[in-house]
């Protein structure tokens, strides 16, 4: 919200900075920076600018605008103006009315300075405006009935958040094409409503459309990240913590906003939110070890050369499965490669052990610590060898003792989605060769089924609906109850420990949709059997992002989603509580 630059205020030091800028004197300078202010003027309305939509529709809006000015200045009385925001889309006058009264009879607002107050006045007519002509356009009339007023409720918390800074106002009062998307985003999801009120600054995100509704892949995020941290010093940790928010913040709102106008399908929202994270925790992997290596050097292994950074961050769960919603948290496990007899190479040393744990509590603190835009992710570190009794950072060595002697059936489960999302090449490669080997161990299949059916239902009697789901009339967890999502990837994570012996590529990769489709491959399922799931499987993950957008839980009514539960349940029962259940088809005996 601080400018950055600024020009002098006393005559000496305006005449100073023309001659430094090659001017013979102050007007001739002058005239230089308007001549460019108004160039750039002229090029961003017409980028940003409403198109022109005809005479008959300028008269219309005029006429619209007018009369709303009268409403927010009680120029009219409360009876006409409900009818007034009864005629223009407010199907709920009444509400609504109440919520702009007591905006402009509250304490901040009857407290304004004089230059916020002239904003005010200017932005809530131009804000019913905007509602109105989306309330009685052919598509939200057939589509979004209660856009004006949803729309009104939603974005009256942003305008209460920028009361003291109506620079914000301002911005959307010069930029109407940035409003009507306030306007339109609100309406469509609370939580982004919410975000906008939480971080006025996101508003410059709206400003031009093309790049909202465009999102850049993988390498384009790692650059968009460099180009925001370039300039901030390594040591400035503070401003560093920042830039992620902000980066986060901005990019989640972009993906939100194509999400709601329905320009990302959902494998690509997961895709995008996943990218997102990974390049968060490598910049943090990044400024953590700059921290410590600066204190204490770099560790160093048996033969004293030094490591940069001998250090994984390994994704489990939504993160490792490439299935990250808006508001997941990280299922994260670290592991090194230093021999822990060693000590760093610095003028202050630590045992590499020491090092590392210190490494892990860095990056979790700048992922979890809460600053003025907010929280990165919550972490969840309880996968680790022995959970939350167990070291934040173990060795290779450490991980793969635990993994092969002493993890529970769950803890090979939750392997199957784990994959590396930074730190050393050579480190990952280690991992990932363990983890097949893990993953291919002989194991008794009903032993194994057994284990799997116990835990699963374990999640489902603590995390369920608690309802009869089995019924029409009750309620249905989309994640945790029978014929869930949970049942699904419990079922690909018995296939993978079942026969990952005989098939290999069961273990290529760690997301749900890709190992479904290899299924049928191998003879575990048909083909109409896998893509059923496979189908089904994103038809509920839908749901919950959509539930999530508007901020309502993952239980929703017995009578929903009956075709695919049935399905789940029907696999669930061949594959693991069926007296028949056995080999695949392709699998050797």
């Amino acid at each position: 919200d601080k400018q950055t630059q600024q020009l002098p205020n006393q005559a000496k030091d305006k005449q100073r900075l023309a001659f430094a800028m090659g001017f013979h004197d102050v007007d001739a300078f002058q005239q230089a920076i308007d001549n460019h202010r108004q160039r750039v003027h002229t090029h961003f309305s017409a980028l940003i600018s409403a198109p022109d939509d005809g005479a008959a529709g300028q008269e219309e809006s005029h006429e619209c605008l007018q009369a709303m000015k009268r409403l927010w200045l009680d120029e009219i009385q409360e009876e006409e103006a409900l009818a007034l925001l009864t005629d223009n889309g407010f199907r709920h006058s009444e509400n609504s009315w109440r919520f702009i009264y007591q905006l402009k009879t509250s304490r901040v607002v009857l407290g304004l300075q004089a230059e916020s107050r002239q904003r005010l006045n200017q932005f809530i007519p131009l804000l019913l405006e905007t509602l109105a002509l989306k309330a009685l356009s052919p598509t939200a009339q057939g589509e979004q009935p209660d856009i004006a007023d949803l729309g009104l409720e939603r974005v009256l918390p942003l305008v209460n958040a920028v009361l003291r800074r109506s620079a914000y106002l301002l911005l959307l009062i010069e930029n109407p094409k940035a409003l009507e998307q306030v306007v339109l985003l609100s309406a469509a999801s609370p939580w982004i409503a919410e975000q906008l009120a939480k971080h006025p600054v996101l508003l410059d995100e709206l400003l031009d459309i093309r790049t909202l509704f465009t999102l850049p892949d993988r390498d384009s995020l790692r650059q968009a990240l460099l180009q925001q941290t370039v300039r901030i010093p390594p040591e400035d940790l503070e401003a560093h913590m920042e830039a992620l928010r902000y980066f986060k913040l901005s990019h989640s709102l972009r993906v939100a906003a194509c999400e709601v106008n329905g320009l990302l399908p959902l494998m690509k929202v997961s895709d995008y939110l996943t990218f997102m994270a990974e390049v968060i925790l490598d910049h943090s992997l990044f400024l953590a070890w700059q921290h410590l290596t600066r204190q204490f050097g770099q560790p160093c292994n048996a033969a004293g050369e030094l490591l940069d950074p001998g250090f994984i961050i390994i994704g489990y769960g939504k993160l490792g499965g490439l299935e990250l919603g808006h508001s997941s948290d990280l299922d994260i496990v670290f592991v090194h490669d230093a021999d822990i007899h060693q000590s760093t190479h610095g003028s202050k040393t630590l045992d590499n052990a020491t090092f590392y744990a210190r490494l892990g509590q860095r990056i979790i603190h700048i992922l979890e610590t809460r600053t003025p835009s907010g929280q990165l992710y919550e972490v969840d570190a309880r996968l680790r060898p022995s959970g939350n009794s167990g070291m934040l950072v173990s060795s290779l060595q450490a991980f793969e003792k635990y993994q092969l002697n002493k993890a529970w059936t769950w803890e090979h489960q939750a392997l199957v989605r784990a994959r590396v999302v930074c730190g050393c090449p050579s480190l990952a490669e280690k991992f990932s060769a363990l983890r097949e080997t893990v993953l291919q161990q002989d194991r008794p299949l009903p032993a194994l089924r057994k284990e799997v059916v116990e835990m699963r239902q374990k999640m489902r009697d603590h995390l369920g609906s608690k309802g009869d789901s089995r019924l029409k009339g009750g309620l249905f967890h989309i994640k945790h109850d029978a014929g869930a999502i949970v049942d699904i990837e419990f079922m690909v994570q018995y296939a993978v420990l079942a026969w990952a012996r005989h098939f290999p590529g069961l273990m290529k990769y760690t997301d749900n949709i890709r190992i479904l489709e290899q299924l049928p491959e191998y003879g575990i399922l048909s083909n109409e059997e896998a893509q059923g799931l496979i189908d089904a499987y994103k038809t509920l993950r839908s749901a919950i992002h959509r539930l999530a957008l508007q901020q309502l839980p993952a239980t929703v009514g017995g009578e929903q989603f009956l075709a695919e539960r049935a399905h789940i349940v029907q696999l669930w029962q061949k594959l693991l509580e069926s007296p028949q259940a056995t080999q695949p088809v392709n699998a050797d005996e």
